[in-house]
C-alpha cells in the first residue's frame, strides 16, 4: 500500500518539475500570441478608422463590419458565412418549408416576374393566376429593375395580409388581382408512378420532407392497389444541393431496418456523432434505384452513400457533388447568425466523400432529345473546384488511386454504350442484380 502512494507521489513529484520546467516557455509563447492577436485587432481598427474618415464617399459603417465579419468566415471554406438579419430569417423560412406569401413559383424575364406556376390550393391559384402570367406592379409599385429576390420579397408577408398585383397575360388587358397572403407550403417530395413502380423526386431537404416522403409513398402505392403490386422505387436526388441533416437521417431510415447512416467528425471527439436506423422499412423491402447528378450535394449525399454502403439501393446517374461538411447555424446578436462548418460526415463504410463525391453503381449521363451524344463524360463543376475547399482527410493515397481506376473503368462502361446501348444496359442490370443478390 505505502509502495503505491509513494509511486503515486514520485509521479506526482516529477510532473510537478516537468511542469516547471516547461511552463516559462509555454507561457511566453501564449503571451506572445496574445499580444500579436491584439496588434492585429489594433490594427483592423486603425484601418476601419482610416476607411471611415478618408474613403472617397461616406460609408455605412455597419456595412464595413459585416463585410469584415463575412470576409473573415468566407476565408475559411466555400461554405462558412455570415448571415445579415434578413438573410438569416430568409433560411429559416426555407428550412421550415413555409412562409407567409401567395403560391406561385415564378422567375424573371424582361426585368418583370413571370408566373412558372401557381402552386394548387393556394391563394395565387384561387385568385386566377396562370401559367406565364406577368406581374409588373405589386401594391402600386414597379418591379421593373428590381431583382427577383427583392421582387418576391415585395410579394411575401405576414399571413392574413392584403396585396394587390398588376397582371399582364397575353390578349388581355392589364388588371390587379387582390389576394389575401396565407401561410405557404413548399412540396419538397412529389410523387407519380411510372408503370408498376413508384418514383419519389425529392427537391429539398427541409422541416417538411420526411412527411412529404411518407405521404407521397401512401398515395403512390394506393394508387397502384398495393404495395403487392409495386414494382420497386426510384428515388430521385438530381440537382437536390441538399438541407437539413436530421431530414436526411429520416429519409435513409426510412428505407433501412438497421445499421449506421452516417457519422459526424469535428474538431474535437465531443462534435462527433453517430446516426443510426431504426426497424422499419416503408417500401418493404422492394428493389431501389437512386438517381444522382453534380446537383446532388450533401443531405442528397448522405442518403445516397447510406443506401449504397448497405446496398439497399443501386445508384444511378453521374458522380455526386461531394460536399461532405456539415455547417452549424450560430445565432448572433443583432438578430444576424454565423454559418460555420464544424464537422465531416461519412459514410457508414466510414468514407469521407468531401470533395470526392458518390460514386454511382451505373454512370448514365443525361441524354436530351434533339442532343447529339458528346464523347466521354461531361465534366461537372463539383466541391473540390471551390476556392479554399476542404481537404478529404478519410483516404490514403493508395485508396485514391483506386478510386480513380475504379472511376475510369465505370466511364469505359458508360462510353460502351455508344458502341452498343442494349448490350451496355445489359451488363448494368447483371451488376444490379448481383448488388440484391448479395444483400
Amino acid at each position: 500500500m505505502n509502495r503505491m502512494f509513494l509511486a503515486g507521489f514520485a509521479g506526482t513529484i516529477a510532473g510537478v518539475m516537468a511542469t516547471t520546467q516547461l511552463a516559462g516557455p509555454l507561457l511566453a509563447q501564449n503571451d506572445a500570441s496574445e499580444r500579436s492577436t491584439y496588434e492585429y485587432l489594433d490594427l483592423f481598427g486603425n484601418i476601419f478608422e482610416r476607411v471611415r474618415a478618408d474613403y472617397v464617399e461616406e460609408v455605412d459603417e455597419r456595412d464595413l463590419i459585416e463585410s469584415a465579419i463575412n470576409g473573415m468566415l468566407t476565408s475559411l471554406d466555400p461554405h462558412s458565412s455570415y448571415l445579415p438579419p434578413d438573410d438569416f430569417s430568409d433560411m429559416r423560412e426555407q428550412t421550415r418549408g413555409e412562409f407567409g406569401g401567395l403560391g406561385i413559383e415564378v422567375t424573371q424575364e424582361d426585368g418583370f416576374v413571370k408566373v412558372v406556376s401557381p402552386i394548387d390550393g393556394t391563394p395565387a391559384d384561387e385568385a386566377g393566376l396562370e401559367a406565364n402570367d406577368f406581374i409588373t406592379h405589386v401594391d402600386g409599385e414597379s418591379v421593373l429593375g428590381l431583382t427577383l429576390n427583392e421582387a418576391v420579397d415585395l410579394m411575401r408577408g405576414p399571413v392574413g395580409s392584403e396585396i394587390v398585383i398588376t397582371v399582364v397575360r397575353e390578349g388581355e388587358e392589364p388588371f390587379e388581382v387582390t389576394i389575401i397572403r396565407d401561410t405557404i407550403q413548399i412540396r419538397a417530395v412529389r410523387g407519380r408512378t411510372e408503370a408498376s413502380a413508384v418514383v419519389l423526386r425529392v427537391t429539398t431537404f427541409n422541416q417538411q420532407t420526411f412527411s412529404n416522403l411518407e405521404s407521397e409513398m401512401e398515395a403512390q402505392v394506393e394508387e397502384l392497389g398495393g404495395i403487392d403490386n409495386v414494382s420497386g422505387i426510384v428515388l430521385d436526388l438530381r440537382n437536390n444541393p441538399g438541407g437539413l441533416l436530421d431530414q436526411a437521417v429520416y429519409v435513409s431510415d426510412a428505407f433501412l431496418e438497421q445499421g449506421e447512416i452516417v457519422s459526424t467528425r469535428g474538431r474535437s471527439a465531443s462534435d462527433s456523432d453517430r446516426y443510426n436506423a431504426s426497424a422499419g422499412d416503408i417500401a418493404e423491402g422492394l428493389p431501389m434505384v437512386v438517381l444522382i447528378n453534380g446537383g446532388s450535394a450533401s443531405a442528397s449525399e448522405i442518403v445516397a452513400g447510406a443506401l449504397q454502403d448497405h446496398r439497399r439501393a443501386i445508384i444511378v446517374g453521374e458522380k455526386s457533388f461531394g460536399k461532405g461538411s456539415v455547417q452549424t447555424i450560430m445565432p448572433l446578436q443583432g438578430n444576424g447568425a454565423m454559418r460555420l462548418t464544424t464537422a465531416r460526415y461519412y459514410t457508414p463504410s466510414g468514407r469521407s466523400i468531401q470533395a470526392l463525391g458518390i460514386e454511382p453503381d451505373v454512370i448514365v449521363g443525361q441524354r436530351i432529345a434533339g442532343e447529339e451524344e458528346e464523347e466521354g463524360v461531361i465534366p461537372r463543376r463539383s466541391e473540390a473546384d471551390l476556392r479554399g475547399s476542404i481537404s478529404n482527410d478519410s483516404l490514403t493515397p493508395e485508396e485514391l488511386e483506386q478510386l480513380e481506376e475504379e472511376r475510369e473503368r465505370l466511364e469505359a462502361d458508360a462510353l460502351l454504350r455508344n458502341d452498343d446501348f442494349q448490350l451496355a444496359y445489359a451488363l448494368d442490370i447483371l451488376k444490379g442484380l448481383a448488388v440484391y443478390g448479395d444483400r
